[in-house]
């Protein structure tokens, strides 16, 4: 059952990772800028997370890292997608 959990929130983070680098990209000029502010979040939300020493619930922080690697693996994707 974790199993499942865990690939259903990577699958959520890289789809989070297409809307955000395609409804900003319409215009040409954000793709920079969306994907600068998106590390940028994803690094602040991993220090906030791993500041604290003793992590109350290491199940929902397993869930989120999930999120956050499905993120970064679909911003990678698509730039290998407008690179080719």
């Amino acid at each position: 059952m974790f199993l499942n959990i865990n690939i259903l929130s990577f699958m959520l983070g890289f789809f989070f990772a297409n809307i955000l680098s395609t409804i900003p990209a319409q215009t040409g000029e954000w793709n920079i800028m969306s994907g600068s502010i998106i590390v940028s979040i994803n690094e602040i939300i991993s220090k906030k997370i791993y500041k604290n020493e003793i992590i109350k619930k290491p199940y929902i922080v397993q869930l989120f890292n999930n999120i956050k690697i499905g993120i970064i693996y679909g911003l990678f994707v698509d730039a290998f997608k407008l690179g080719s």
